[in-house]
């Protein structure tokens, strides 16, 4: 029968993991504090494409939605709280309450609340489909209800989706607009920047014109650097020009100085970050500070570029060894899975002779499946298309599956009714007292029980029971009747034992007057009425040996006897003359052809038998019998002739 374990990627469908977390790019990561002398570079990390769900989502899941538009990583943004949640109605809530209220939903929040919903959502199917199959139903017809609360799950998704969405495009715009609002700052400090004069006496205003700096916010990623280098060269040229008192302008060093030292021990205690991720993107926003702070003096500021160069370095080649392991491990997956594909291809391909097969198969492709889900991720261009392969697979050796025992159920239920068919006509025929005529039909329904196929067990053994019951029945009534047959059966077999008993004394011990006794005997017992079926053959044959045996001895010696006394007579026949010799020749030549023709007649007769007749037939063994009494006859006869010739050459 099928096995109630159903295709274990079914329950992948609703299965949302997280994906590997994209990195965003740093920001004007080469945007070090500016030197005309010597110009520094920081390494820019390359970004890390976002992984691909292991599990391609299929319809009726989250999945189905749209990708959300990603957000730009701000250092406004707190990292998730990662509330533990013990129902999907809780989640619920807590997405419809961020659906209505926030207008800035967080990402990996929302992330967290998806991938906890569903998997909540899986442990409930999976428990509703075991207690269907616990409770004895069939797997084939387990159906999938719609869940209400995943339903209203994707709507307030969708909600929060539509809002990020609309905050992506406001954030754009608002990039746009910063950068125009920088531009117009750096055509002002530049026009500042002309002589020393127009510098002292702008100074009010540059400052101001550097807090608006700061105020303004994030600009398009691909205009960051650029921006930030004209920025500084103006401002550098702003303050090589202003003619302030040596004191104000230390003062404002020192403080730069201080702050630019916070952000280097910040950058320093980011190497001890667990979180790679979480520590890359804490570097952005210090690196994003680093810009805001204005210079410090000539001396100092190779030296705190190069400190905060070189913690930045330390968290950039943790970010790309986390990123370059990702890589290798999701290569490793993917040998791993290719691996499970060819064994499970191997597998769907080899024959099922039965359902024992099937269900080997079967135990086989679900533990392939339990391994294959506790691989992690392939690399990204291939991650859909390996699981597709795998899956592709699966679906067809349980789509044949289905199919065979689909087809096993209808030819279970078929037989069945041949089966009921027959108990039918065995009930029937139980009260009948029409020995002979009822056995060959019960004998007939039993041969026919035979030839139908297999039903299910429980059904098969009532089945049989009530057959067996039907048959036992007339057998018993009918053995009860034919008691008193049966034992004179006996009696005549033990009839027959004795005289066959009384013909082997007769063959081990010769008398004179063998051939009358052996007749009267012989007549004897085929006077004696049937013997038990199961021993009519055997005696039958017994009786037959002995006899043939017995025959063959007496022919030989009563042939060799009546060839002595023709030897004896023949000297008075030829005293008559040659004509009498002639004559007798004649005469045995005569019955010589006669016995011939009658043997040709009898082997003919006996081929014909021999074709159609079982072996052992009684018919044709006496027919034998005679066939060998005619040759020994015409043997006989022979000779009679030779002794004629032999006589003749003597009077010659």
């Amino acid at each position: 029968m099928m096995d109630s374990q159903e295709n274990i990627l079914d329950q992948e469908q609703h299965e949302i993991t997280n994906p590997a977390e994209k990195s965003a790019e740093v920001e004007n990561v080469n945007a070090e504090e500016p030197m005309a002398e010597a110009p520094e570079t920081v390494e820019k990390t390359e970004q890390e494409p976002a992984q691909t769900a292991d599990v391609p989502e299929l319809q009726q899941t989250a999945g189905n939605a749209e990708k959300e538009t990603p957000d730009e990583v701000t250092p406004e943004q707190d990292a998730p709280v990662r509330k533990s949640y013990k129902n999907k109605k809780e989640i619920l809530e807590r997405v419809r309450e961020i659906a209505q209220n926030e207008d800035n939903p967080n990402k990996d929040e929302i992330d967290y609340l998806k991938t906890t919903f569903y998997k909540l959502h899986i442990a409930e199917r999976e428990a509703q489909q075991k207690d269907f199959l616990d409770a004895g139903g069939d797997p084939e017809k387990y159906v999938v209800f719609p869940d209400e609360d995943e339903e209203a799950f994707k709507a307030e998704m969708q909600i929060i989706k539509e809002k990020r969405s609309k905050i992506f495009q406001e954030q754009e715009e608002e990039k746009k607009r910063n950068l125009q609002k920088k531009l117009e700052i750096i055509d002002k400090i530049k026009t500042m920047a002309t002589s020393p004069d127009e510098a002292n006496k702008s100074f009010n205003e540059f400052k101001e014109l550097q807090q608006q700096w700061k105020e303004i916010k994030s600009v398009p990623a691909e205009k960051a650097n650029e921006l930030w280098r004209n920025y500084q060269l103006y401002v550098e040229q702003f303050y090589d020009l202003l003619n302030l008192n040596r004191e104000a302008r230390e003062y404002d060093f020192k403080k730069n100085m201080e702050l630019k030292v916070r952000l280097c021990e910040a950058a320093e205690r980011l190497a001890d970050e667990p979180d790679v991720i979480s520590a890359f993107h804490q570097l952005q926003e210090l690196h994003q500070q680093y810009r805001e702070i204005g210079p410090v003096s000539k001396e100092q500021r190779e030296e705190i570029w190069a400190r905060f160069k070189a913690a930045s370095t330390v968290i950039n080649k943790r970010h790309q060894q986390h990123f370059e392991q990702l890589r290798s491990q999701e290569e490793e997956n993917l040998t791993k899975k290719t691996a499970l594909c060819e064994k499970v291809e191997a597998i769907a391909k080899e024959e099922n002779k039965g359902a024992s097969d099937w269900e080997k198969h079967t135990k086989q492709i679900i533990e392939i499946q339990t391994e294959w889900k506790k691989i992690g991720f392939a690399p990204q261009k291939m991650n859909v298309r390996i699981f597709e392969r795998f899956r592709a697979t699966c679906d067809d050796f349980f789509a044949r599956k289905a199919e065979y025992f689909k087809q096993m159920k209808e030819r279970f239920a078929e037989n069945a009714e041949k089966k009921k068919a027959l108990v039918a006509q065995a009930q029937a025929l139980t009260d009948s007292t029409d020995w002979k005529s009822t056995t060959d039909k019960f004998i007939a329904l039993q041969k026919e029980w035979k030839t139908i196929g297999m039903v299910p067990k429980k059904l098969g053994d009532q089945l049989w029971n009530d057959f067996l019951t039907a048959c036992n029945h007339f057998f018993e009534a009918r053995n009860a009747a034919n008691a008193g047959t049966r034992n004179e059966e006996r009696a005549n077999l033990d009839k027959k034992r004795e005289i066959i008993a009384q013909l082997k004394e007769i063959a081990k011990d010769a008398v004179d007057n063998a051939q009358e006794k052996v007749q009267e005997l012989t007549d004897q017992y085929n006077a004696i009425g049937h013997v038990p079926f199961r021993e009519k053959d055997r005696i039958y044959k017994e009786f037959h040996d002995v006899l043939d045996q017995l025959y063959k001895d007496m022919n030989i010696s009563i042939a060799r006897r009546r060839l002595d006394n023709f030897k004896s007579n023949l000297k008075n026949v030829a005293k008559r003359g040659e004509d009498a010799l002639d004559n007798e020749r004649g005469r045995l030549m005569h019955r010589y052809e006669q016995l011939k023709q009658e043997i040709t007649t009898y082997e003919n007769n006996l081929g014909f038998l021999n074709a159609s007749s079982k072996k052992g037939n009684s018919l044709i063994d006496e027919m034998n019998r005679k066939v060998q009494k005619l040759k020994d006859d015409a043997e006989l006869v022979k000779q009679k002739i030779k002794a004629i010739d032999a006589e003749n050459t003597e009077e010659e």
